[in-house]
C-alpha cells in the first residue's frame, strides 16, 4: 500500500483507510476486526504491541487480558495514524493469554442521517488476539546435522546433535534425546506432532471469558463471531534393492556428554527418498526441545515401483516400473525382469538428463499363488566403466477372487475305520480345493476348521482381534492387541469395539477380562485395573451403560460383568444387592455366570445350596438331538446383541463343569454334542470359536492321556498316504485332490490310541445369483471424472453406491465392498487425498459407522447398530493401474449372528491405460 504522496507504508495504509472511513465498514453485517500481535511468543517483562485494524478515524478502545477470566483490563484512545495496543507481559501469563480491543466510535457529528441510511451513528468494532508466554525457560534449542546431505543406498549418515538452553545458551547440566529418522514420504501423508513435547507440557489454556456491551443496542445488533476463535474453514552396484521401511532408526534414550552433544550412526535402507532425523530432548522435569534435519537417498539411476501391492487371482494388470535419469548427461537404459522366477521380455528406454520413462509388462496372476516375487535390473547401455545400474525386489500380496472355503466337514475319533463317498462339487472351480485330512492324537492340539476360519476372518474390532489371538493360540498376536488396548480403553475403563467410539461397553469388557482368564494370558496390569474398576462401577450403577438393544437385560449384563470380576478375586456380597437371584428365570448363559461367581466366591451366603441349584438348572435345559448338543431355552438364549449365542453356551458348559465329579460320566457325550454344533468345521461367532479351543484344550489335558502309536493309513480313489506317528508326534495334514468322479474315501489308525480325524471338503465356488438371508444389497458404480465418457481409465475416479435393506434390527453389522487391484479409497484423510473428490458422498437412512476401514482389497464398514429397514453407503475410489480385474462377492453380515448375511456377485472390472 501507498499514502497520498506514493510514499510506501503499511503504517501509512492503514492510516489512510481510518481516513477515508468508506461506508460498508459501517454498514457491514459483522463486527469482527483483526487484532494481529508483533510476535506470537513474548517473555515476561516485555512488552506485547497488538495492531488493532479497525476502520475509523478515532475511537476508544476497551483493552482486556483474559484467560480463565478478565485478568486486567485497562481503556486508552486509538487514532488511525497509531493502532497501536501495548500489553506489559508477566510471569502469571504463561503459558498463553488472550488480549481483547473493543474500540467503539461515537456519532460522527458532519455526517447526517436520510431516510434510508444513517452513515455517521455510532460503531464499534472487536477483535481477539491469542499470544504464547514464558516458553523460553523451558525450552531447549536442538540442533541436528549430518555429516553430508546425500548419500547413496545402504550407507551410514553420521548424525550430531546439540542441545542448549534456550534462555542461558549453555548446555544442559543433564539430559537425554530421542532419536527418529522417517521416510519423509510417511510425514507428507500424514504429519506426526507427537514429539513436540513442550508444546503439550504448556497446553494452552481456554479463554473462559463471554463479553457484552450495551452498544449492540444503540447500533443494532450484529453477531461479530465466536472469540478466540481464527476466521475462515475449515549401495552397493550388485545388490537387489528391497529394504523399505519407513522408519530407519529409533533410539529412545541417548545420553547427552557434558557439552550437551550426542552422536548416532543411522543405517540407511534401500529407499531412495529424503529422511527426516528428529531429535527430542529433555533435561530434568522442565525443560525441553525439538530439533530436525533431513537427508536424502538418491543415486544417478533410479528404478522405482508402481505395482498394485495386492492383487487377486486371475487379475491381468499392467506392471509398471518407473526409470529415472537422475545425472546429468543422456542415459540409454535396459529394462530386464522377471517374476516368480520367469523372464519378462526386455525394454529399451532413452532417458535425458532428469528424465523418467515408464517400462511396463503385462501380467496374469496364476492360481493358487500367495505372492508374486519381482526383480527388475535397469541397465545403462554403451557405457563402459561408468555404467550405471539399479535392482529392484518387490514382492505382491496375491488374494483370491474366489477363495477356497470349507463347505463340509467331519470330526471323528478314529475307534473304527472312517469310510466317506466323495465327490467334486458341480460348479466348483477346477484346480482347486480338495479332500484335506487332519489328524491329532488330541483333540485340542489343533481344530483345523476353527484355525482356518478364525486364520482367515478378515474383521478388526477389538473384540475379533482378541478372539483370533485366543483361538489360534498365537501368543504374538496377542501382544499386540494387548499392545494397543489402552487406546481402546474410554474414560471410564470400558472397553470399545474400536478407538473412534466414544463410548466403551461392559458386555465387551467383561468378555475380555473372562476370556483372558481361562486362556491363562495376562492383560497388563494398569489396563486390567482400569477394566476391573469399570466393572465394579457399572454393577453399583455408578457408571451407567445402555444395552446396544432396547431389551430388559441389564441383570444378564450385570451377572457377566460378576463373572468376569470373580475370576480375579472372590466378589463381594454386597455388589449383589441391586440383583434380583431368580436363576429359573435367566437364560443359560447368565446362569453360568452365576455358578461361576458362586464358585469362585465363599462368603455368599447358602453357597453350597445355590450351586447345586445352578448345576440341576443347567443339566434340565440340555437337550441331545443325536450327536449334537442343544438347549431346551435356545431360543431364548440366542443373546447376539450380548455377543451370546447357543455355541457360546455348549463351550462354556463343558468348561464350567469339566472338573466336577458329577458330570465325568457326562464330559464325553458334551464334547461330542458341543463338536456337533459345527458347522463347515467351525463354530458361529469368533466369540464362541475362542470359548471352543479353549474347551477342547481343557478336555485333552484331561481325559487324553493314552499315547497314540503306529501309523494312520488314508485312500481316496487311487491316491494313498498315511502319517507315521512316531514321526509326527503332534498330528499331521494329508490333502487330496479332487477325483474325476465320485470316489471312496478310507481313513484308519494302526497302533494303539484313538487319534482324531477331521475331514474337511474344500472348493472354490463362486456365486452367481444375489444371496439374502437378513440383507439385500444393489449395488452401483457412477464415474466422478472420466477422461473418455462409457469407458474407464487409468486415473479415473468412480464413486459406489450400496442401497442395503434390512429385515430386522440387529446390532454390529459390517459392510464389505471388494475394490479392483491397485485402486485408492479416497477420503482417508491422509496428505494427498483428495476432499473435493470425495464431497458429493450421500450417506442416507439412521445408521452412523462406528468404523470405516479402507484396505487395499475392499471398503468396509462397521455398524454398532442397524434398525430395519434401507440405508445407503457411498464412496469414491480412484483407478491407479490399468488391467482386468476380478471382484469378489459384496457382502453384508451381522457379525454376532452370521446367518444374518447378504451376498452380490460382481462382474469383472477393466480400466484402460
Amino acid at each position: 500500500a501507498k499514502d497520498r504522496e506514493g510514499n510506501a507504508s503499511w503504517a501509512n495504509a492503514s492510516a489512510w483507510v481510518a481516513g477515508t472511513e468508506s461506508w460498508w465498514f459501517d454498514q457491514s453485517n459483522d463486527d469482527r476486526m483483526d487484532v494481529i500481535p508483533e510476535r506470537k511468543r513474548y517473555e515476561p517483562g516485555e512488552i506485547a504491541q497488538f495492531q488493532v485494524r479497525m476502520p475509523f478515524r478515532e475511537a476508544t478502545a476497551l483493552v482486556t487480558v483474559e484467560r480463565e477470566g478478565v485478568i486486567e483490563s485497562f481503556v486508552q484512545p486509538l487514532s488511525g495514524t497509531a493502532p497501536v495496543v501495548k500489553v506489559p507481559i508477566k510471569g502469571g501469563h504463561a503459558p498463553n493469554i488472550f488480549v481483547s480491543v473493543l474500540v467503539v466510535r461515537g456519532r460522527v457529528s458532519d455526517v447526517q442521517p436520510t431516510a434510508l441510511v444513517d452513515l455517521g451513528k455510532p460503531a464499534f468494532k472487536m477483535g481477539v488476539a491469542e499470544i504464547s508466554v514464558g516458553w523460553k525457560a523451558h525450552e531447549l534449542g536442538v540442533k541436528v546435522s549430518a555429516d553430508k546431505p546425500g548419500y547413496r543406498v545402504r550407507e551410514k549418515s553420521r548424525v550430531s546433535v546439540q542441545v542448549t538452553q534456550r534462555s542461558t545458551g549453555k548446555p544442559p547440566r543433564s539430559g537425554e534425546v530421542a532419536i527418529a529418522v522417517v521416510d519423509e514420504g510417511l510425514l507428507e501423508l500424514l504429519p506426526n506432532d507427537s514429539w513436540k513435547l513442550l508444546d503439550t507440557m504448556m497446553q494452552p489454556r481456554g479463554i473462559e471469558v463471554d463479553t457484552s456491551t450495551a452498544s449492540m443496542q444503540v447500533v443494532g445488533k450484529r453477531h461479530y463471531g465466536r472469540k478466540a476463535m481464527p476466521q475462515g474453514g475449515g549401495g552397493g552396484r550388485e545388490t537387489s534393492r528391497e529394504l523399505f521401511d519407513t522408519l530407519l532408526l529409533w533410539k529412545g534414550r541417548v545420553s547427552l556428554d557434558a557439552k550437551g552433544r550426542a552422536t548416532v550412526d543411522v543405517p540407511l535402507n534401500d529407499s531412495l527418498t529424503s529422511f527426516r532425523i528428529i531429535a527430542v530432548a529433555d533435561s530434568g522435569n522442565g525443560l525441553f526441545g525439538m530439533g530436525q534435519t533431513s537427508i536424502r537417498a538418491t543415486q544417478d539411476l533410479m528404478l522405482l515401483s508402481g505395482l498394485p501391492p495386492l492383487v487377486r487371482e486371475g487379475d491381468r494388470f499392467e506392471a509398471r516400473f518407473t526409470v529415472r535419469n537422475a545425472s546429468s548427461r543422456q542415459m540409454d537404459v535396459e529394462v530386464n525382469g522377471n517374476v516368480e522366477g520367469q523372464a519378462l521380455a526386455a525394454a529399451r528406454l532413452s532417458l535425458a538428463a532428469g528424465e523418467a520413462r515408464e517400462a511396463k509388462w503385462e501380467v496374469t496372476v496364476p492360481v493358487n499363488a500367495s505372492q508374486l516375487r519381482w526383480e527388475v535390473v535397469a541397465s545403462e547401455a554403451g557405457a563402459a566403466g561408468k555404467a550405471q545400474t539399479d535392482r529392484l525386489k518387490v514382492r505382491q500380496k496375491v488374494i483370491a477372487a474366489v477363495p477356497v472355503r470349507t463347505f463340509q466337514a467331519t470330526l471323528m475319533q478314529l475307534e473304527q475305520p472312517l469310510d466317506l463317498t466323495v465327490r467334486h462339487p458341480d460348479d466348483a472351480v477346477p484346480g482347486r480345493g480338495g479332500v484335506r485330512l487332519t489328524l491329532l492324537p488330541r483333540l485340542g492340539d489343533e481344530l483345523a476348521g476353527v484355525r482356518e476360519f478364525m486364520g482367515a476372518y478378515p474383521y478388526v474390532c477389538l473384540e475379533q482381534r482378541a478372539s483370533r489371538a485366543i483361538a489360534l493360540r498365537d501368543p504374538a498376536l496377542w501382544g499386540h492387541v494387548m499392545n494397543d488396548l489402552p487406546s481402546y480403553l474410554d474414560r471410564d475403563g470400558f472397553a470399545r469395539y474400536f478407538p473412534s467410539e466414544r463410548q466403551g461397553g461392559d458386555t465387551l469388557t467383561a468378555y475380555l477380562l473372562a476370556i483372558a482368564q481361562e486362556a491363562g494370558w495376562k492383560i497388563p496390569q494398569d489396563s486390567l485395573e482400569r477394566m476391573q474398576g469399570a466393572l465394579r462401577m457399572f454393577v453399583a450403577g455408578r457408571a451407567g451403560r445402555d444395552s446396544p438393544l432396547p431389551s430388559a437385560d441389564l441383570t444378564i449384563r450385570k451377572l457377566a460383568a460378576l463373572d468376569a470380576l470373580s475370576r480375579y478375586g472372590p466378589v463381594e456380597p454386597n455388589l449383589l444387592d441391586s440383583i434380583e437371584i431368580a436363576p429359573n428365570l435367566w437364560p443359560t448363559s447368565a446362569v453360568l455366570d452365576w455358578h461361576g461367581v458362586v464358585k469362585r466366591s465363599d462368603a455368599i451366603k447358602d453357597r453350597d445350596q445355590r450351586l447345586a441349584e445352578a448345576e440341576q438348572i443347567v443339566r434340565s435345559r440340555l437337550n441331545f438331538q443325536g450327536t449334537t448338543l442343544g438347549f431346551s431355552t435356545e431360543r431364548l438364549d440366542y443373546l447376539w446383541w450380548l455377543m451370546i449365542s447357543g455355541d457360546v453356551n455348549a463351550n462354556r458348559v463343558l468348561l464350567s463343569f469339566l472338573d466336577a465329579a458329577s458330570w465325568r460320566e457326562d464330559i464325553p457325550r458334551l464334547v461330542r454334542g458341543t463338536l456337533g454344533r459345527q458347522q463347515q468345521g467351525h463354530w458361529n461367532t469368533t466369540v464362541a470359536n475362542a470359548w471352543g479351543v479353549l474347551a477342547m484344550e481343557r478336555f485333552s489335558a484331561k481325559f487324553e492321556s493314552e499315547p497314540v502309536t503306529g501309523r494312520a493309513l488314508a485312500q481316496l480313489d487311487s491316491q494313498q498316504n498315511s502319517l507315521d506317528w512316531s514321526k509326527s508326534e503332534k498330528g499331521g495334514v494329508i490333502d487330496f485332490t479332487w477325483p474325476v468322479s465320485a470316489a471312496p474315501l478310507s481313513v484308519r489308525q494302526e497302533g494303539t490310541g484313538k487319534p482324531w480325524v477331521t475331514v474337511l471338503s474344500r472348493a472354490a465356488i463362486a456365486i452367481r445369483q444375489p444371496l439374502s438371508t437378513g440383507f439385500s444389497i444393489k449395488r452401483i458404480v457412477t464415474p466422478v471424472e472420466a477422461k473418455v465418457p462409457g469407458e474407464l481409465r487409468r486415473g479415473d475416479t468412480v464413486r459406489v453406491r450400496l442401497e442395503i435393506e434390512a429385515q430386522s434390527d440387529m446390532t454390529w453389522v459390517v459392510v464389505d465392498d471388494p475394490v479392483p487391484a491397485g485402486s485408492a479409497i479416497l477420503g482417508s484423510g491422509l496428505g494427498k487425498d483428495s476432499q473435493i473428490l470425495g464431497s458429493g458422498e450421500h450417506k442416507r437412512g439412521f445408521v452412523w459407522p462406528a468404523f470405516e476401514e479402507r484396505g487395499f482389497d475392499a471398503f468396509r464398514a462397521y455398524y454398532r447398530f442397524v434398525p430395519k429397514g434401507s440405508w445407503v453407503v457411498e464412496y469414491t475410489i480412484r483407478l491407479n493401474n490399468p488391467g482386468s480385474f476380478e471382484l469378489p462377492p459384496t457382502r453384508v453380515e451381522a457379525m454376532y449372528a452370521p446367518e444374518m448375511f447378504g451376498e452380490v456377485p460382481n462382474d469383472r472390472v477393466t480400466v484402460n491405460p
